[in-house]
């Protein structure tokens, strides 16, 4: 699978896991000890070293442990996640949490970008391609370590209001042809102060309209979870559109 032995793949899956849980770079102790992968911490280490050289981990500062690269959870989402299923009790509350707003673009849009910050517990945000961006849930990237620094929250949310930002996202994630898409870190935000945040966003489209609703948080969020929810949101979201006139 693309450059990795199979051992390489077991190790960055245990490390994406333990990081995960954490937001702590991950070391070779823990990984023996916790993951059962079969090897000696030394070999551990050894393969750190080989993965960190592929891109797929970055040593952490003032740390002996290694994180995820945007390429290890790039690699994590497109091989080795296994998406959770989305209850129908899922399905009907996201459904009945918008259905009240579904005549008017501006409050549906609005209602569905609140209840996914509620949902997820991360900031939601939704952009349109007639300029409209919409977002919830500041105060919940506040309650992750990574936006504790204040350099990075204030670079980041000072984004929020500028639309033209949003816009040009918009723009190439509508080139692309992908249900979900994935910005992760530095790679994707193209500023090295966004490396350790991450966005997952699905599309909408009616005919007179296009646009993305997704999650921004640290690049260490719960893909496997958040994929399906904002895959049947935005899906749900499209048809309320198409079957009303907005």
């Amino acid at each position: 699978m693309e450059d990795l032995t199979q051992r390489q793949i077991d190790i960055l899956k245990a490390i994406i896991l333990e990081y995960s849980e954490g937001g702590d770079a991950v070391g070779s102790e823990i990984l023996e000890k916790k993951y059962k992968l079969g090897v000696s911490p030394a070999t551990i280490r050894n393969e750190m070293v080989e993965l960190s050289k592929k891109g797929y981990l970055k040593k952490a500062h003032f740390s002996s442990g290694r994180a995820p690269s945007a390429k290890g959870f790039r690699f994590y989402i497109s091989h080795l996640m296994k998406e959770k299923d989305l209850s129908t009790v899922d399905e009907v509350s996201y459904k009945n949490s918008v259905w009240d707003d579904r005549n008017e673009k501006h409050k549906l849009l609005s209602q569905a970008t609140r209840v996914l910050a509620e949902r997820s517990g991360l900031l939601s945000l939704s952009v349109t391609d007639d300029g409209d961006v919409y977002y919830a849930g500041v105060s919940n990237l506040l309650n992750t370590q990574e936006f504790l620094d204040l350099d990075l929250s204030r670079s980041f949310f000072s984004l929020l209001d500028e639309a033209p930002y949003w816009e040009r996202i918009l723009t190439h994630f509508l080139k692309v042809q992908e249900d979900i898409i994935y910005m992760l870190g530095e790679e994707d935000f193209k500023d090295p102060m966004f490396e350790p945040c991450a966005s997952v966003f699905g599309e909408f489209e009616c005919s007179n309209l296009k646009g993305i609703i997704g999650v921004v948080g640290p690049k260490r969020m719960h893909y496997d979870s958040l994929t399906p929810q904002i895959r049947y949101f935005s899906s749900l979201i499209e048809q309320l559109m198409k079957d009303q006139v907005i």
